[in-house]
């Protein structure tokens, strides 16, 4: 790489990895305190209110990092252009074709990061922080149950407990859920205790009775057992574990899921193609946005008053393209057969690029010198 595309390489750099520190730390900073605010008055200690900021952390870069390049890319331009050192290297002959090949190179650059975490950081990621807090949601569950008093966790829902044993058995327990307005039922049991299952916590009660009260007719159903399983997850909202959404899983296990990945999403081979090919769509969007930013400002002149109609038109095209992003996502969301959409925003933006790199490196037109005015001839009235 000539010296020239180096130098504008490296203050692009410069630049992103200060924006993309500050944005990070500003994005996660609001998530973490969201977090905080949620997991403290859960109860939960501050290593976990650490350990789920950190997990979420991933996310955030995958994020910010589109929106860090195209501010370094817009804010290196401009600053060249404020020195003049934008206007010694076209001077020089660098036409804005030759220009951009630094900002492609940068873009490329944020485009690998993104590779990484896109299709390896942010799935992992996900997935720990949802069996975090699947964990987590059985320790508010349990913490529910305390004895010697009525506790209601969901309107409509009341549950006592006289004793907890050493062994964290649930003695002589009374739950009643009056939920479904149609039918109000009472659990009693001599023994009841907390097991984890693949699909959330689960109460197994022993040697109880069921009596279900059915309001239209006042008939009431007493059932008798020796042992009864309750699904306590659902009763508390916590979410279902060994549900796996598509967003958990790498990239490698999308390209041939095998059937026991499509049996815990519950979704099928077209919807792991969709989420392979949105991820790769999400790569192509920092480059993109890099080199959208600087062909708008290759745009006009040299100008006293700045670049600030350019840098409009760059921020303006940024919009566009988000606009584009979501346009497809929302037609690919339910048909799975349009995946090619997923790469029409940033072949639009390449085509937006291309154009405007066009229109600056066509050679300007002198403006027209002005006529010089008639001077009078000699002997005649002027």
């Amino acid at each position: 790489m000539p010296q020239l595309e180096r130098y504008i390489l490296s203050r692009l750099m410069g630049l992103f990895g200060f924006f993309a520190l500050v944005l990070v730390s500003v994005y996660w900073v609001n998530r973490a305190v969201a977090l905080f605010d949620k997991l403290i008055g859960d109860g939960q200690t501050a290593w976990v209110v650490l350990e789920f900021t950190l997990l979420t952390l991933p996310n955030v870069i995958r994020l910010v990092l589109p929106v860090a390049a195209f501010a370094a890319t817009i804010y290196a331009v401009t600053r060249l252009s404020s020195d003049s050192e934008l206007v010694v290297m076209q001077a020089a002959g660098a036409s804005p074709w030759r220009l951009a090949r630094p900002v492609a190179a940068f873009g490329l650059i944020v485009a690998a990061m993104m590779l990484v975490l896109v299709h390896v950081l942010v799935p992992v990621s996900r997935a720990e922080l949802s069996a975090r807090q699947s964990e987590i949601a059985e320790n508010i569950t349990a913490r529910f149950l305390t004895d010697g008093s009525f506790q209601h966790p969901v309107d409509g829902v009341t549950i006592y407990i006289r004793q907890i044993s050493e062994r964290g058995e649930l003695l002589d327990m009374f739950m009643s859920d009056a939920r479904n307005p149609d039918m109000t039922t009472i659990y009693t049991a001599t023994k009841a205790l907390i097991v984890r299952s693949d699909s959330g916590p689960k109460m197994v009660m022993f040697d109880g009775m069921a009596q279900s009260l059915r309001r239209a007719d006042t008939s009431l159903e007493v059932t008798r057992f020796t042992d009864f399983t309750y699904d306590i997850a659902a009763l508390l909202g916590a979410p279902s574990a060994g549900r796996v959404d598509w967003d958990e899983v790498p990239s490698w296990s999308l390209i041939a899921p095998p059937a026991a990945l499509l049996s815990a999403t519950g979704s099928t081979v077209g919807a792991a193609w969709f989420e392979m090919n949105s991820r790769i769509a999400q790569v192509l969007l920092a480059p993109v946005a890099a080199l959208l930013g600087f062909a708008a400002l290759m745009l006009g002149g040299f100008s006293r008053f700045g670049m600030w109609r350019q840098v409009a038109l760059a921020v303006f095209g940024l919009i566009v393209l988000q606009f584009l992003t979501n346009a497809a996502d929302s037609a690919m969301r339910g048909k799975m057969a349009l995946w090619p959409l997923a790469y029409v925003p940033a072949l639009a933006g390449l085509a937006a690029t291309g154009l405007m790199l066009h229109i600056a490196g066509r050679p300007r037109r002198p403006a027209p010198e002005p006529l010089p005015q008639s001077l009078p001839v000699e002997g005649t009235a002027p």
